[in-house]
């Protein structure tokens, strides 16, 4: 069981009865409007909500699809993810989402962080990577406060809303982690 406690916010393993507070950030426009997917339905979401609980029990672990709560008040008010890069070594993606009445306070920057903790700190990972719409300046200055740098543009990345898009992909090393929180890197 994964939990990661921030000043704020908490990440923990995502149950089934999350499924509605899940929707409130897949299943609305505005939540969704620079995500990689069109606004989800309830039984996609349940789908999902139960492919996260799934994999919390496999071994070795691949993928990290976890709750965003609000500490003082335990809603779930995000989504963030952590993906094992099947194509590089010691590496993963992460993903992230909140609800739109979250925005601005920076829970963003704060479940990123508890992110690249759970990569570097809990996994031992090299390097973390994530990708963006190019229109999402919200999501780039959340990565760049982070220390993730700006490494390129992926051309025709994600097919959303009846079109290609392309991807800005944003990367920390594990030796670059260590300026950022204040912690000692492991051997």
């Amino acid at each position: 069981m994964v939990t990661h406690d921030g000043a704020r916010l908490s990440l923990r393993e995502l149950t089934v009865d999350d499924v509605d507070a899940v929707l409130a950030i897949y299943g609305s426009a505005q939540a969704t409007e620079h995500l990689s997917f069109s606004p989800r339905s309830r039984d996609e979401v349940g789908r999902i909500v139960a492919r996260a609980v799934a994999s919390a029990m496999d071994v070795p672990r691949q993928e990290y699809a976890l709750a965003v709560v609000e500490k003082d008040r335990g809603g779930l008010i995000g989504f963030a993810r952590l993906a094992m890069d099947p194509h590089q070594q010691s590496a993963a993606t992460i993903g992230f989402a909140l609800r739109p009445d979250a925005w601005g306070v920076g829970y963003g920057v704060e479940s990123v962080r508890l992110l690249l903790r759970l990569g570097f700190d809990g996994l031992g990972l090299h390097r973390v990577w994530g990708a963006r719409s190019p229109l999402n300046t919200a999501s780039a200055r959340t990565m760049t406060t982070v220390g993730m740098r700006e490494e390129g543009r992926i051309r025709g990345h994600v097919f959303v809303g009846g079109q290609w898009r392309d991807s800005i992909v944003h990367a920390i090393l594990r030796e670059e982690w260590p300026t950022q929180t204040g912690t000692i890197p492991r051997p």
